[in-house]
């Protein structure tokens, strides 16, 4: 079929994507084909699984190839219009849950720098407990359904948190969702339709990236800056392509860690009062910044801005308690659309989180969380250093560093052997707007303080085996 070249300046990776993309668009191997195990390939060319599972996800995402559950890969028949001509790059088409299934499948690995939760023991689970005591004691009626918004008393308790960041609603304009996920999930199905151009961070949020794919929306990255934005590309792509909506999460980023300045703020909004396009700001790390500090919706005050949080960074992702404000048209067709695609969120798990916030040793546990994440940034920051690592930027707060090292070109290749080591890493490939190839890492700080990781990191980079 094709051979691999481990001595070639191309990852093992790119040269399968390139291979299988060579024989499918020759002729050789057929729409309908099935294409060899991951194990069958893995064997017979001699590289790792891992490597063999990355490559295929990629022909999966550039429509190559199609993935059936107990089934295998197939080679997908792809529309003319979905061909590149000579010298153009790949079409990225999603039409697999490729993605959430790379992120979750590796759980069981006991490493987890490039996770993207906090450790169990650094979370609320005492308040969780007593809450969960507390609703016991009241004899909970758990028949019927919620409320198509939540429960009440935890809308106005968000209200209130909101009106601590000068963003002023009422508890109307505040939407109980499944996390944060559902949240964006919702005003994208809403806003977005195929063939519309969207504005993303770049690097980005994976879970958002890959759902407006799904969606068939065009993504336009807006390049991401130790300080923010890169403002002159913002306001060039925004020209250029005419945004209807800019996806964007200016406060301890994922995965950068990075935080836009006020001034970037006000130059978002201008740009989007303008040019007439929406902005939805994800927050959900607010409670984990030391600072007071703008936001978005606060500049804003939820004309055009939609914002969104979670509870799930600060309490426990377990319990899925995430919130959305908007205005009140829109926040009421929101509700509808969350209706329509799941009746109500669980009422009782909104009773635990109002529960837990309500709990009076709440606050001195965010307070302990940010002090514990700040020691943990810089104990991680010194030892990424002194391996050789370049730091995006070190924002001593949140959850996240974004790191490369010189001597690996391509993350993935870095990934494939951690996990061979029980490490789960967090490659830069997977936060591209386009998947494209990157040297960054996401770095978990409240996971990498295990010895073998950093001795890990450092036997490979040494090694010179990343190319």
């Amino acid at each position: 079929m094709f051979s691999l070249n481990p001595q070639n300046s191309t990852p093992l990776v790119m040269q399968i994507v390139e291979g299988f993309r060579g024989v499918i668009q020759d002729g050789s191997l057929r729409p309908g084909s099935k294409a060899p195990s991951i194990r069958q390939f893995a064997h017979a060319h001699k590289v790792s699984v891992f490597t063999v599972v990355d490559a295929y996800d990629r022909l999966v995402a550039q429509g190559y190839f199609a993935s059936r559950p107990h089934s295998g890969f197939f080679v997908r028949q792809r529309p003319v219009s979905d061909i590149e001509a000579p010298g153009q790059g790949p079409n990225f088409n999603f039409d697999s849950i490729w993605y959430l299934r790379r992120i979750f499948e590796n759980r069981a690995l006991r490493m987890k720098p490039g996770c993207g939760w906090l450790p169990g023991d650094w979370l609320f689970q005492d308040g969780v407990r007593r809450s969960l005591r507390s609703l016991a004691a009241e004899d909970v009626d758990l028949g019927g359904y919620g409320e198509p918004k939540g429960y009440p008393p935890l809308r106005q308790l968000v209200r209130d948190l909101l009106a601590e960041q000068e963003i002023a609603v009422s508890s109307e304009q505040v939407l109980l969702t499944q996390g944060s996920s559902q949240a964006m999930d919702l005003v994208a199905r809403r806003l977005v339709r195929s063939g519309d151009v969207v504005l993303v961070d770049e690097p980005g949020y994976p879970n958002l990236l890959f759902s407006l794919r799904f969606l068939g929306a065009r993504l336009i990255g807006v390049p991401r800056t130790a300080t923010g934005y890169d403002l002159l590309a913002l306001e060039r792509l925004v020209i250029e392509h005419q945004p209807k909506i800019f996806f964007t999460q200016p406060r301890l980023q994922s995965p950068t860690g990075s935080i836009a300045q006020l001034a970037h703020l006000h130059r978002v909004m201008q740009l989007a009062d303008k040019h007439k396009f929406l902005v939805v700001e994800n927050d959900i790390n607010a409670d984990l910044d030391p600072e007071p500090r703008p936001s978005l919706a606060s500049l804003d005050q939820l004309n055009r801005v939609i914002y969104i949080g979670s509870f799930s960074k600060t309490i426990s992702p377990n319990i899925r308690v995430g919130y959305l404000a908007a205005n009140p048209d829109l926040l009421e067709e929101l509700a509808q659309l969350k209706m329509i695609a799941g009746l109500t969120s669980s009422e009782f798990t909104e009773r635990l989180a109002h529960g837990a916030l309500l709990d009076g040793r709440w606050r001195k546990h965010v307070k302990g969380l940010r002090e514990r994440l700040a020691r943990a940034h810089e104990a991680v920051a010194a030892r990424l250093l002194k391996t050789g690592f370049e730091i995006f930027t070190e924002p001593k707060a949140g959850i996240f560093l974004w790191a490369r090292h010189p001597s690996i070109p391509d993350s993935a290749v870095l990934a494939y052997k951690a996990a061979e080591q029980d490490i789960l890493l967090g490659p830069g490939h997977l936060f591209s707007p386009n998947l494209q190839p990157s040297a960054w890492l996401r770095f978990n700080v409240a996971f990498s303080d295990d010895p073998a990781i950093m001795a890990f990191l450092e036997d490979q980079c040494q090694s010179g085996l990343m190319t």
